[in-house]
């Protein structure tokens, strides 16, 4: 336990993680379109109390945000948070009863901040201003102060998707290195914003500066974020931000953006929610998550690029996955299916890969899927297996035994994509 520093508290400060953790039990208690939800407390790690700022005038408009909950799939993880309803790559905001959020202790400085009510997550001219103005007279070192998980405000602001107080606090803070701040694991605030699904942030904090490449302690950027999360909307924001991002970055499990995109949509297919995050109106869909497949692609994403921990492409991931649907879209990609068809990852093939799947209903579609596409039948494993050799017993095992047979020396060249 860390030693309480300070005066004693009736109740301890909340920090971002704790806030998280709160907004995915109060979800998943109640399942509620717009719960009522505290924001963080923390302290300045010095124990001092925040500054006192004026307070924001409040603003009651007529539409309100949905929220919802972004967690994190990796052990360890901590920001998740709420999403607005993205229009165009922000959809209408959607009508309904305001979602107030209450005062909380954050000083005098917090409760004057965070303390009004924001429902339209896209901030009015006057929402602007007045965050702005609030912000307007502190010197804004100030606003640089790291609570013990090593969150300042702008974390926050992110986590909970305060749009113009956001934007008002990342202007004050571009010139300081303020946008570059890490918290205990590693995360900027747009790496933050990222995680827990606030494309207007994301947007707003590359177009201030904000580093697009920035990793956590895991190696993982806004991109790889988005994509594990199952959250196009963020990829839609960087894409018209206009910023330049670097869309083949590596974790440190050596995987691309695709990688985890492919993983996740394959896990949603499954049933698997290890790499759960969140989407209006709930969890992601895996409509979510191949979506974030196809925009990866538009970016520039390579199909080909190996993963450097086993070699494997986003084709080997999918059959293996037996993920018939984006098998079709990678190979129909322009151009890659005679290069990817028949790449090995430590010897195997996509094809050796469809047929070690275990009797599963997509394995006979994949496997005539890379047929059509010029999968070789006669290439060897590092075993020297043929892939009819790892097929597995039974009749349908037989079946595409005898069609792999049949195609061995009988290359025909792919069909050309569409």
């Amino acid at each position: 336990m860390r030693p309480q520093r300070g005066p004693p508290r009736a109740a301890p400060p909340q920090t971002v993680k704790q806030l998280l953790k709160e907004l995915r039990q109060q979800r998943s208690r109640e399942g509620a379109r717009s719960p009522v939800l505290a924001l963080p407390s923390p302290r300045p790690s010095d124990g001092a109390p925040w500054p006192a700022v004026p307070a924001v005038p409040a603003v009651t408009p007529s539409l309100c945000a949905v929220p919802h909950v972004s967690p994190h799939g990796s052990p360890g993880g901590a920001h998740g948070g709420r999403v607005s309803a993205p229009r165009g790559f922000q959809a209408a905001a959607i009508p309904g009863p305001a979602w107030p959020h209450p005062a909380v202790p954050w000083g005098e400085f917090g409760a004057s901040l965070l303390g009004r009510e924001i429902q339209d997550p896209y901030p009015e001219p006057q929402d602007l201003a007045a965050a702005r103005a609030a912000l307007g007279g502190r010197d804004p070192r100030e606003l640089l102060r790291q609570d013990e998980e090593g969150d300042t405000l702008l974390h926050v602001l992110c986590a909970g998707g305060h749009w113009a107080l956001a934007r008002a606090a990342a202007e004050a803070l571009r010139d300081l290195g303020g946008l570059e701040v890490r918290e205990h694991l590693g995360k900027t605030p747009l790496l933050v914003a990222a995680a827990a699904a606030a494309p207007e942030i994301v947007r707003d904090l590359l177009v201030l500066g904000a580093n697009p490449d920035a990793a956590d302690h895991g190696g993982r950027t806004a991109l790889h974020l988005a994509a594990a999360y199952g959250h196009p909307e963020i990829l839609q924001a960087m894409m018209s931000s206009g910023v330049p991002v670097n869309v083949e970055a590596r974790n440190f499990e050596g995987q691309t953006p695709l990688h985890c995109a492919v993983l996740a949509h394959n896990a949603s297919l499954q049933g698997g929610h290890s790499a759960a995050g969140g989407s209006a109106g709930g969890s992601p869909t895996p409509q979510d998550r191949f979506r974030c497949v196809e925009l990866l692609l538009q970016m520039g994403a390579d199909s080909s690029s190996q993963d450097t921990k086993s070699s494997l492409t986003a084709l080997h991931l999918a059959v293996r996955g037996g993920n018939l649907a984006l098998a079709h879209l990678l190979l129909r990609q322009p151009g890659m299916a005679p290069r990817l068809v028949n790449m090995k990852a430590h010897g195997n093939t996509p094809l050796h890969m469809a047929a070690a799947l275990p009797g599963t209903p997509s394995q006979e579609p994949l496997v005539r899927l890379l047929l059509a596409w010029g999968a070789d039948p006669s290439a060897r494993n590092l075993e020297h297996d043929l892939p009819q050799s790892l097929l597995p017993p039974g009749a349908p095992g037989e079946q595409l035994r005898l069609l792999l047979r049949s195609r061995r020396g009988s290359h025909r060249p792919p069909p050309t994509a569409e």
